[in-house]
């Protein structure tokens, strides 16, 4: 089976519980290094999926590697690789098809709640919402054609669907070390605790049994999401 690639935009943004998720069912993957210099591949076809992680940059920059990613994004959707965004990797999935990135009304940073709608039973099944770990001050639109499966209080778009493809605003991919690591980063985002920005000390409370609630979320979006890799 070809890999799935994995797009590493920010080297404190890993793949993380992904990764392991893809180990467990013997999936293979790549990583490709956006932040390091790796060259996005000049197409989709040696790859059964393609995954694109976080980031701290907007998709709206002027940075260069931005547009191959729109490209190779829009190919894949034509010649149904699937493919799949964690936060900055779901915003490139809504601009490349159509849809647009804008500043959300207030940033989301920690433990947050979504919710599923009527139309996430397909990636969800009977899970009608979870806890989701968020970092972000930006937000997509859901591009034409696409459908919303996630909300939340303070982001109306937590996620899309369009047809075997996954786009997503919250972090479901969160292991502690990752946690603890862009906590290190909290003051620089110059938010002030609120209803939707949680301190490190906050975000740290109960973090075991919290990521492992919010897995019972992401083996199910990830199993639906593989069901449709290419297998030839």
């Amino acid at each position: 089976m070809k890999p799935i690639a994995i797009f590493r935009h920010s080297a404190g943004e890993g793949p993380g519980y992904f990764a392991t998720f893809l180990d467990r069912h013997d999936l293979p993957w790549q990583l490709i290094r956006i932040d390091a210099g790796d060259p996005p591949p000049p197409d989709c076809t040696g790859y059964s999926g393609l995954c694109f992680m976080g980031g701290p940059m907007s998709v709206n920059d002027g940075l260069p590697w931005l547009p191959p990613l729109f490209d190779l994004i829009r190919a894949a959707v034509d010649q149904g690789v699937p493919v799949l965004g964690h936060c900055l990797g779901g915003q490139l999935m809504s601009k490349a098809l159509g849809g647009q990135v804008t500043r959300n009304p207030v940033k989301e940073i920690g433990w947050g709640r979504v919710e599923a709608t009527a139309a996430a039973r397909d990636w969800l099944g009977d899970l009608n919402g979870f806890e989701a770990f968020h970092w972000h001050g930006e937000t997509f639109s859901i591009p034409p054609g696409a459908t919303r499966i996630l909300k939340s209080e303070h982001c109306a778009n937590q996620a899309f669907v369009l047809g075997p493809h996954l786009g997503m605003q919250c972090h479901v991919e969160m292991t502690e070390a990752m946690i603890r690591l862009w906590c290190r980063q909290w003051a620089d985002e110059c938010a002030a605790p609120s209803a939707s920005v949680l301190t490190p000390e906050q975000m740290a409370e109960d973090i075991e049994a919290r990521l492992a609630a919010m897995r019972v979320a992401a083996n199910r979006l990830y199993a639906r999401w593989i069901s449709g890799l290419k297998r030839d």
